[in-house]
C-alpha cells in the first residue's frame, strides 16, 4: 500500500516537470536528438532532464521571490550544482533498478498515464490527441516518454523498498521526552555582597600580575582610528542670528490654538434609542439601580468606545450649554445629539488656558533662530563641496568657515560629543586612511568631514596602565569568592533544621519547573546546574552580584501515559522517522552512485546552461 502510494504521488511530481517542460523546455533543443550530459553506470542522464529540473528550480524561485534569476546569479548560488546532484541522485537509483531487474509492467504503466490531467480532454477522460499534443511541446515521443516514466515509477518502488517502514524507537522517544519535560522544585534565597562578612585583604603583586593574566579581555583596547574633524553645528550660530518680531509674532499667531484654549470638559457619551429610554436610563442611574459603566456594558460597549477626550463647549454643539453648566463631575442628560438623545459623563473640567505671547517669546525666538542656522548651514554645503573638491583641508575649511576643529579617539564604542550622531559614527567606522575627507549632512541639519591620521590596532594594554582596572577586578573576584565560602559554611546550619529564612534570607520557593524555565535573579546556567543536583542537597551557585543558596527538593518525573505525552510523542516520532528515512535513502543514493561510477559532459553541461542565459 505505501508503495502503491509513493508511486501515484510521483506520477503527480513528474507530470509536473513535463508541464514545465512545456513551458521552458519548448523552444530549447539539442539538435533534435537526446543529448547525454554523462553517465551513472550504465545509464545515460538526458540533457533534456537536466534542463527541465534546472527550469523548474529556476520557476520556483521566481514564484517565491516575484523576481526572476539570470544564470549568472543562479551559479552563484549553486542552483545548477544542487539540480545536477538532485539528477544525478535520481538517475543512480534508476541504474540500480535496472541493474535489480525491477521494472513495472505495462497495464500499471497505462493507468498512470491515462491518470495524468494534462492528457485528458474536455470530458476529463485520458485523449490521445491531448497527450500526443502535451509530448509534442515538451520535445518528447511517446516512447521516450514511457520510458522515462516506467523508469521513474521503477525508481520509486527501490526509495519505498529503502525507505519504508522506518520507525523512531520507543525508548529513544521516551527518554527525549522525559528530559524534555522533568521538573523541580527547589528552594533558593541570594547571598548578596552586602552580606559578606570577612575583610578584603590586600592582594600581592603576584595575585594582581595572576589576574591580569587570566583576563586579558577586560583590558583589551579595541580597534582605534585617531580622527581629525571639521564640524559645524546649526546651534553654534543660533547666537549670530537677529529674529524678526514679526516672525516671533506670526509664529504665535499660527500657534493660537495651542497657547490659548477655551474652558474644556473631559466626556463620555452613551447614545440611547428614544427619549424615553434615555429618560428611563436617567432616573435609573440617578437612583442608584444601576451604573453608568453597567448601562455601557448592556450595550456591549467599552467607555473607550464612548469617550470624546477633552472637548470645548462648541464641539458639544446643542448639548454644550447643559454641560457646561456642570460645576463639577457628573452626568447630565438626556441631551439632543445628532445620533439621538444621550447621557454625557462628565468626568473633569479643564480650566481655560491663556499663554501670552511674552511668556513664550524666548522660546519660540530660540526655534526661529534654529531653523534659521540650519538654513544657512545647508546654504553652505555646495560651497564647502567646492573647496573639498579643489583640494582644500579640513584646517582650511574650518577657518574660512568658522567650523569647530577637533580630533577624537575613535573605537565602535564611542558616543560621546560629535560621536553620538549616527552619520559620524557610519563615516569613522568606513574610513581608511589615503581617503580624502567628503562634507556629510548630520540629522540635526549640521555638517562635518573628517580625516583618518592614523589606525592603532586593537592591544591589551600594559598592566602599569590598568592598574586600578586590575585591582577592581581583583576586589570584585576576591569578594565573590570570600561570599562562596561564607554561603559554603551556611549548609551545615541548613542541613541541620535552619531555613534560608531564619538565617536572614529572603526564601524563595519553586515548582514545577522545567529545563528551559527562566528565573528572575538567577544567573543564565542556573536551571542547568540545578537539574544535574541530587535530589535533597543544597548547593552554592555563582551569581552577578552575589552568590545563590539552592536547595534540590524534589524530582517530579514525568507522565508518559498522559494525553498530552502521547500526542506529542507520536508526532515526535513520526517526524523523527520521515528524518531517518530521507538519510537511510541518502546514504543509500551516494553509496550507489559511488558503486555505479559517474561520468560527466562538462561541454554538453554548459551548452545547456547556455541556454539560460
Amino acid at each position: 500500500m505505501a508503495t502503491g502510494k509513493a508511486s501515484r504521488t510521483f506520477g503527480w511530481i513528474l507530470m509536473g516537470l513535463v508541464m514545465v517542460g512545456l513551458v521552458g523546455f519548448g523552444s530549447t533543443n539539442f539538435g533534435g536528438s537526446a543529448r547525454s550530459i554523462g553517465t551513472v553506470g550504465d545509464t545515460e542522464i538526458d540533457a533534456r532532464r537536466y534542463s527541465r529540473e534546472l527550469q523548474s528550480e529556476l520557476n520556483a524561485f521566481e514564484a517565491q521571490t516575484g523576481q526572476r534569476l539570470t544564470m549568472q546569479q543562479a551559479q552563484a548560488f549553486g542552483v545548477d550544482q544542487q539540480v545536477l546532484s538532485r539528477v544525478l541522485a535520481a538517475v543512480a537509483l534508476e541504474d540500480e533498478t535496472a541493474r535489480l531487474g525491477i521494472s513495472v509492467g505495462d497495464d500499471q504503466l497505462r493507468a498512470r498515464i491515462v491518470d495524468i490531467p494534462a492528457f485528458a480532454g474536455v470530458d476529463g477522460k485520458f485523449n490521445k490527441e491531448s497527450y500526443r499534443f502535451a509530448l509534442e511541446q515538451s520535445g518528447l515521443t511517446a516512447a521516450g516518454f514511457e520510458q522515462t516514466l516506467r523508469a521513474e515509477v521503477s525508481r520509486q518502488i527501490l526509495q519505498a523498498a529503502v525507505a519504508t517502514g522506518i520507525t523512531a524507537n520507543d525508548t529513544y522517544v521516551d527518554t527525549l521526552y522525559g528530559f524534555a519535560r522533568e521538573a523541580r522544585n527547589f528552594t533558593w534565597a541570594e547571598l548578596p555582597v552586602s552580606r559578606l562578612e570577612a575583610s578584603l585583604p590586600t592582594p600581592t603583586a603576584e595575585e594582581l600580575t595572576t589576574y591580569y593574566d587570566a583576563n586579558p579581555a577586560a583590558f583589551t583596547l579595541p580597534e582605534t582610528k585617531k580622527i581629525t574633524y571639521a564640524w559645524l553645528d546649526p546651534q553654534s550660530l543660533v547666537s549670530e542670528i537677529k529674529v524678526d518680531e514679526a516672525q516671533i509674532k506670526a509664529l504665535y499667531d499660527e500657534r493660537n490654538e495651542q497657547y490659548n484654549q477655551p474652558e474644556r470638559r473631559m466626556v463620555e457619551r452613551l447614545v440611547l434609542g428614544t427619549e424615553d429610554e434615555a429618560q428611563a436610563t436617567a432616573d435609573a442611574i440617578a437612583a442608584g439601580e444601576t451604573s453608568f459603566e453597567d448601562m455601557v456594558g448592556e450595550r456591549q460597549l467599552e467607555l473607550s468606545d464612548i469617550d470624546l477626550g477633552d472637548v470645548s463647549k462648541a464641539e458639544l454643539g446643542a448639548a454644550g450649554d447643559a454641560i457646561f453648566a456642570l460645576e463639577e463631575p457628573g452626568i447630565v442628560g438626556p441631551l439632543p445629539t445628532d445620533l439621538g438623545p444621550a447621557l454625557f459623563r462628565v468626568n473633569a473640567i479643564l480650566s481655560a488656558q491663556s499663554t501670552p505671547l511674552e511668556d513664550v517669546r524666548d522660546s519660540l525666538n530660540a526655534e526661529l533662530a534654529a531653523d534659521a542656522a540650519r538654513r544657512r548651514v545647508g546654504d553652505m554645503v555646495a560651497e564647502l563641496d567646492d573647496l573639498m573638491a579643489g583640494g582644500a583641508t579640513l584646517e582650511e575649511i574650518s577657518e574660512s568657515h568658522n567650523m569647530a576643529l577637533d580630533s577624537i579617539d575613535w573605537t565602535s564604542d564611542s558616543s560621546d560629543g560629535i560621536a553620538a550622531y549616527e552619520a559620524f559614527r557610519d563615516a569613522a567606522s568606513a574610513a581608511s586612511e589615503g581617503d580624502f575627507p567628503e562634507i556629510t549632512l548630520m540629522s540635526d541639519g549640521g555638517v562635518f568631514a573628517l580625516r583618518l591620521d592614523a589606525l592603532e590596532p586593537s592591544r591589551v594594554q600594559d598592566q602599569d596602565e590598568v592598574a586600578d582596572a586590575v585591582l577592581a577586578g581583583w576586589q570584585a573576584e576576591k569578594r565573590l569568592e570570600l561570599l562562596e565560602e561564607q554561603a559554603r559554611g551556611m549548609i551545615p546550619s541548613l542541613e541541620g533544621g535552619e531555613s534560608l529564612a531564619s538565617l536572614g534570607l529572603t526564601e524563595v520557593i519553586e515548582e514545577g519547573q522545567e529545563r528551559d524555565a527562566f528565573i528572575e535573579g538567577t544567573p543564565p546556567a542556573f536551571m542547568t546546574e540545578l537539574f544535574e543536583m541530587t535530589e535533597g542537597t543544597w548547593q552554592v551557585v555563582p551569581s552577578v552580584d552575589g552568590v545563590l543558596l539552592v536547595r534540590l527538593d524534589a524530582i517530579v518525573p514525568v507522565d508518559q501515559d498522559s494525553e498530552e505525552a502521547t500526542t506529542i510523542k507520536a508526532n515526535f516520532a513520526t517526524q523523527t522517522a520521515q528524518e531517518i528515512a530521507i538519510d537511510i535513502e541518502n546514504a543509500f543514493s551516494r553509496a550507489v552512485q559511488t558503486k555505479a561510477g559517474i561520468e560527466l559532459n562538462r561541454p554538453m553541461i554548459n551548452a545547456v546552461n547556455a541556454q539560460f542565459q
